[in-house]
């Protein structure tokens, strides 16, 4: 069973209903005080996101970012959930990365997977292989705005604490499937956590 099957048929989670790209949502996927703990974490390591391939736009990725450390307990907890959650082989996963979106950040619409003819993409995916799922998981609410909007099917995603949203950045023949483009929209009051996971096509490393 692959896992779009397999997160198709997990009780709690809802399938977005478009035949462009699979899409899952989970609510409450982390408890309260699990995504407290994750947020501690990345407060004390932050620093300015980065972006692989450069758009020239200093204004397309505002956020803080954190590279957070499986040997903390709430990181391999989180981890272990996902990994459970979607039967995605932990080998092929990306270290859990952090990020802090204060009033007025955003990240641009975007993909998660490399351009193949990326100027970074030979760096970024010569060992591992292209980005194929990606889990996020909201850890809190801001007061207003932070939403996740994938712009070709016109779905908005609220931020709720310990949301879960896991996505296949890939079509079923292997091809980046550009339905998964996507907007961190602009946090209006307050100030935006989620952690991302990521997937591979060969072991990381």
């Amino acid at each position: 069973m692959d896992t779009a099957d397999r997160l198709a048929r997990t009780p709690g989670v809802q399938k977005v209903p478009s035949p462009r790209l699979d899409l899952f949502i989970r609510k409450a996927f982390l408890a309260p005080d699990e995504c407290a703990a994750l947020v501690a974490l990345i407060d004390a390591r932050r620093r300015p996101s980065t972006l692989a391939d450069d758009s020239g736009d200093g204004l397309f990725r505002t956020s803080e970012t954190c590279d957070l450390d499986s040997r903390e307990a709430a990181v391999a907890a989180a981890e272990a959930k996902i990994a459970a959650f979607t039967g995605l082989d932990p080998r092929h996963g990306e270290p859990v990365q952090g990020q802090r979106y204060a009033e007025g950040q955003e990240f641009k619409a975007h993909t998660d997977y490399f351009e193949p003819n990326g100027g970074d993409f030979a760096r970024y995916c010569a060992v591992s292989g292209q980005r194929t799922w990606t889990v996020m998981i909201y850890l809190n609410e801001p007061a207003a705005g932070g939403a996740t909007r994938f712009k070709t099917i016109a779905k908005t995603v609220q931020p709720e604490t310990g949301k879960l949203l896991a996505w296949n950045n890939l079509r079923a023949d292997g091809r980046p499937n550009v339905n998964t483009l996507h907007h961190g929209m602009k946090v209006r009051r307050g100030t935006k956590y989620i952690i991302t996971k990521w997937y591979r096509e060969r072991p990381w490393g």
